[in-house]
């Protein structure tokens, strides 16, 4: 199998470093495009992959072709492409918001998988959901998931609609888990604590939480209830966080994010005439 990456940013990047690392594919089998020289210089010297300035050329490579390109851009390099896919070729998207309906009439090709994975995939943590065209064959979906598994965990869905929601939760996710974090930590350093002893508190606190309720059968308000006393400080705590809409904001940010996410395919839809 060789890929062909189209993009090398920061997702391509930590792909491109845990399919090595994996042994999915042979360094001399990756074959990448930057726009500047200087980057693809970086690029070739981090991973000791070929790369080329050419999105044709590299497209024309691989077996799977990965856009990891922004999709503001999706139109101009489509037309790059185009001319040179094969029928045989698979295009991997991880690009946020793209809908396959408009890669393949940017494409002229059939065989899409699209893919929104999130930044702890530059530790092999991230979450990716994932589907595919009915002309991406069994075999073929296996490439797409051993691929997508070096990065972390995989979950495919059948419905492409389940992909705009992942973009809002698990794509956008870290994000808000980052806001999150960075309250506690400056809460701690209000309360006395040096920023380097709060960030320690915070973030083996935030590890341990989530890890003990990912080995735990119990639902997460069962969890919570576990540490909350009546009369307790965690009760108040609580009390303020509920008043201040806490949840509510959250549920909010999420469906915002989804709404944007709709929205930017709307408007990829249109810049391709669609």
């Amino acid at each position: 199998m060789k890929i062909s990456f189209i993009g090398t940013g920061t997702m391509a990047s930590a792909m491109i470093k845990r399919i090595i690392e994996k042994n999915i594919c042979k360094r001399e089998d990756i074959m990448g495009s930057a726009p500047r020289l200087k980057r693809a210089e970086e690029i070739h010297n981090k991973f000791g992959i070929k790369m080329l300035q050419d999105n044709s050329e590299v497209a024309k490579f691989g077996d799977i072709v990965v856009l990891s390109i922004k999709p503001q851009i999706f139109s101009t390099v489509s037309m790059e492409l185009k001319e040179v896919l094969e029928d045989r070729q698979v295009v991997l998207s991880i690009m946020a918001g793209v809908p396959i309906e408009t890669i393949q009439k940017g494409l002229l090709h059939k065989k899409v998988v699209r893919v929104m994975p999130n930044t702890p995939a530059q530790i092999g943590q991230g979450m990716s959901v994932w589907t595919a065209t009915k002309e991406v064959n069994e075999e073929e979906k296996k490439y797409a998931k051993e691929i997508l598994s070096s990065i972390g965990k995989e979950l495919f869905v059948e419905n492409e609609d389940y992909i705009d929601m992942a973009t809002a939760l698990s794509g956008t996710g870290p994000a808000y888990v980052f806001l999150f974090l960075e309250a506690m930590i400056s809460a701690g350093v209000h309360l006395g604590f040096s920023r380097r002893v709060s960030k320690e508190l915070v973030y083996q606190t935030a590890l341990g939480s989530v890890l003990f309720a990912m080995s735990s059968n119990r639902h997460t308000a069962e969890l919570r209830d576990m540490v909350t006393s009546p009369g307790g400080t965690t009760t108040e705590a609580l009390y303020e966080m509920e008043k201040g809409g806490f949840r509510t904001v959250i549920e909010k940010a999420v469906h915002a994010a989804y709404k944007r996410t709709k929205y930017l395919g709307k408007l990829s839809k249109k810049k391709k005439g669609g």
